[in-house]
């Protein structure tokens, strides 16, 4: 997206061919952005913060809410109409919490549901610079606010209840924005016109938390997974794993494109349950899925609060979860923002699904793989959303 808003060529080094991020990518590309691909580079000639084109054809989000939230504050700033729509999951995903503070910058977007709802239909126009408190701490709504404070007259500020992941304040300082750290939050000041960069994508997280806990529950397990983004905004992962017990190592600590980047060695360990919420909670708020599957082996009861954003996930992650764990024989009591999973020494294979949720879909894998008896997850098309590889990877893993 900055690539693509930013005067000259950004070469970008590790670009996922998810089908979330390629669906960003086309939807750039029919707003008259050149990018190829070469020698396993993305390369991308920047229009400038006003030189998209109006698209001759809606733009496909995919299942990417990212994408559209995103995308929506980009689009709220420029001087054509578009179209922003996806896949019928996203299409019911809410979207009024990006257009309400917009709105208030003077955009005009129009949707399903009283504008809650996409398709959305955007008008860009002359924005204003806002200040906006955000009721849940979310990076997709700072973001979005963020990018359309790039077209604002004055200052744009977006604070939170606590820091979401802050990879948007770090790419807008690498690529020369006019951006400035708040309490909980950021202030962008509009029109300074971005610089393209060079840019290397570690390894994510997200995907790497699915093979953090493999190696976990797997007895006898050790697995180094290497260039590993480390984003203090993104570890929560790490330290609710190591507050369980678990034998986590960082090693080769370093930076690139203003990321701090590791390689992440783990040993098989046994877990025990704690207490999460607070904080921690939008530090870890993609890898929950697959969290629950560790509370699942962990010794004693592990109990999730403060995690109610679960719910206008992919799916509601709550409820997919404790519906696949307790047919696997776990004892999950579910609550209105989380969830008591009390460990279990054996979990029983059976058939689960993924509720077209990429995260739950690989999540319930893992879980198979020390299950006793077959795992069967249905509808895992969805994980190529974001780890097309994922299934080749780990049957990798699992043979050496």
């Amino acid at each position: 997206m900055l690539g693509s808003l930013a005067r000259g060529t950004t070469v970008v080094s590790g670009f996922l061919q998810g089908e979330d991020t390629i669906a960003t990518l086309n939807a750039f590309r029919l707003m008259g952005v050149d990018a190829r691909e070469e020698e396993g580079k993305l390369y991308i000639q920047g229009r400038g913060l006003f030189g998209l084109q109006e698209p001759d054809d809606v733009l496909d989000c995919g299942n990417s809410g990212t994408s559209m939230r995103l995308m929506t504050g980009i689009l709220a700033g420029q001087r054509h109409f578009s179209v922003l729509s996806g896949d019928r999951y996203l299409r019911n995903r809410p979207m009024g919490r990006v257009i309400e503070p917009l709105s208030k910058m003077g955009a005009s977007i129009q949707g399903r549901c009283g504008g809650t709802k996409a398709p959305l239909a955007i008008q860009g126009r002359e924005l204003s610079g806002a200040s906006y408190m955000s009721p849940v701490a979310s990076a997709q709504i700072k973001s979005a606010l963020l990018l359309a404070g790039l077209y604002a007259c004055g200052e744009t500020e977006v604070r939170e209840p606590s820091l979401s992941r802050d990879h948007t304040e770090r790419m807008f300082r690498y690529f020369g924005a006019d951006i400035a750290p708040r309490a909980n939050g950021a202030v962008v000041r509009g029109g300074r016109e971005l610089e393209g960069r060079e840019v290397t994508v570690p390894a994510d997280i997200s995907s790497a938390a699915f093979f953090i806990v493999a190696a976990l529950l797997v007895p006898d397990s050790e697995l180094l997974i290497v260039n590993v983004g480390v984003n203090p905004t993104r570890t929560g992962i790490l330290d609710i794993l190591l507050k369980m017990g678990a034998s986590i190592e960082l090693q080769n600590e370093r930076e690139g494109s203003g990321e701090p980047v590791a390689d992440i060695l783990v040993r098989s360990s046994s877990l025990r349950g704690i207490e999460i919420g607070g904080d921690l909670v939008p530090r870890a708020i993609d890898e929950f899925p697959v969290l629950c599957v560790a509370a699942a082996y962990a010794e004693g009861k592990t109990i999730l609060r403060d995690a109610r954003e679960l719910r206008v996930k992919e799916t509601d992650r709550i409820a997919a979860m404790a519906a696949n764990l307790t047919k696997a024989g776990v004892d999950v009591l579910e609550t209105e923002d989380g969830m008591e999973i009390t460990g279990t020494d054996v979990l029983k294979g059976c058939q689960v699904d993924s509720f077209g949720d990429h995260r739950i879909a690989m999540s319930m894998l893992i879980a198979g793989l020390v299950a006793q008896g077959e795992t069967t997850v249905t509808d895992t098309d969805c994980i190529s959303t974001s780890f097309p590889t994922f299934i080749e990877l780990l049957e990798k893993v699992c043979r050496s």
